[in-house]
């Protein structure tokens, strides 16, 4: 059974987070809610999302400004939501690299319709480029398409992202981690980590281990 996928709503009206948070919990997704850019980052910092939703009227940075940084980094899908639909709004946010626009106030029905389109839409090109990537290593598995570790018996662990830069390294290198290795033949991979050699190796040894949604503005 695969893993659900996980959904990130930074909104920062609780009734709306709370009641679209429910809404997709209850058909399948693992959703984390946030009200605003420290939220969010602090979320994206424990763990990769699939897709995020993410209004644009937020307290101190708008949604347009994260929206328009996430982009630059990353290729996670966003779907943004806004108070007043007008078509300024919509086309700045598609400009800056939103995959999808919805007004509120919207249907429930409609966002996890528009959901699942945008996930699947972004499945193929992840599925295309993941191909022959995945590292394999004393029966686990490293999903870099993904970016998950499957144990043996096939449970699926999430990764931060650092945790996942860092088991790439040791399954990438893995032949140069036996015992006796000296630390000095990795300074790529350390600075890839952004460590030190040093701190590298002491990691490695230390552990391989269908109502209407209102609007409130």
């Amino acid at each position: 059974m695969s893993e659900p996928r996980r959904l990130l709503v930074v909104d920062d009206d609780r009734e709306i987070r709370d009641l679209v948070s429910r809404f997709l919990v209850k058909h399948g997704y693992k959703v984390t809610a946030a009200r605003d850019a420290r939220e969010m980052t602090a979320a994206l910092g424990g763990g990769e999302a699939d897709l995020i939703i993410l209004d644009v009227m937020l307290p101190g940075r708008s949604g347009l400004e994260l929206c328009r940084d996430l982009r630059g980094k990353s290729d996670i899908p966003i779907l943004m939501l806004t108070a007043m639909g007008e078509e300024t709004d919509r086309i700045v946010g598609l400009e800056m690299g939103a995959d999808d626009y919805l007004p509120k106030p919207f249907n429930a029905r409609e966002l996890l319709a528009r959901i699942r389109a945008i996930l699947r839409r972004a499945e193929g090109p992840r599925r295309a480029a993941a191909v022959g990537r995945a590292l394999r290593f004393s029966g686990w598995i490293l999903d870099r398409g993904r970016r998950r570790l499957a144990a043996p018996d096939g449970v699926v662990i999430d990764l931060t992202s650092g945790e996942y830069e860092l088991l790439t390294v040791f399954a990438e290198h893995r032949s140069a981690f036996s015992p006796g290795t000296n630390c000095s033949i990795l300074p790529a991979a350390a600075k890839r980590c952004r460590l030190t050699a040093a701190s590298t190796c002491k990691s490695a040894a230390s552990g391989a281990r269908s109502r209407p949604i209102p609007s409130r503005r």
